[in-house]
């Protein structure tokens, strides 16, 4: 009785591994991101937000703004969001960094809430609460203000 040895055969496995390499690692990225460039070239390109010609920051990403006379992404007693790079803030967090903002800049608390009111975003219908986006409430004070704001103007 003679015995057969056993022949592994890994052609087929390593087909289909280089097989799946290019599909799943090339060819399905390279098509969503010319989906995304053609469909949504603003936000496939991070939503950059200019100010005087120059790209300051991203409505899509959280900036840190350490100075006083900004409003910051995070206050301290709030919580992190998930990612830790949510650019956007509740409106009591908002509201709750005026008398801060107010006393560094000299601007009334009265105009720095209009200008939190006036920067509010929705939620879809009635899902979640109501917020502001940190950068876009920055600009609108570095436009409204530049007197204030003069370093950051350009």
């Amino acid at each position: 009785m003679t015995e057969q040895k056993e022949k592994w055969n890994f052609k087929p496995i390593i087909g289909l591994a280089l097989v799946s390499l290019l599909i799943c690692g090339l060819f399905y990225p390279l098509l969503i991101t010319g989906i995304g460039q053609v469909f949504f070239p603003n936000q496939a390109n991070g939503d950059l937000v200019q100010l005087k010609g120059h790209a300051v920051g991203s409505n899509l990403i959280a900036q840190s703004f350490s100075l006083s006379i900004f409003f910051h992404t995070r206050n301290e007693s709030a919580l992190p969001s998930a990612s830790g790079v949510d650019p956007d803030i509740t409106l009591q967090d908002a509201y709750s960094q005026i008398p801060g903002v107010s006393n560094a800049t000299g601007i009334p608390t009265t105009s720095l809430t209009d200008i939190i009111n006036q920067n509010q975003e929705g939620t879809f219908w009635i899902f979640g609460n109501p917020y502001i986006n940190v950068l876009r409430v920055n600009l609108q004070l570095i436009k409204d203000y530049p007197s204030i704001y003069s370093n950051f103007t350009g």
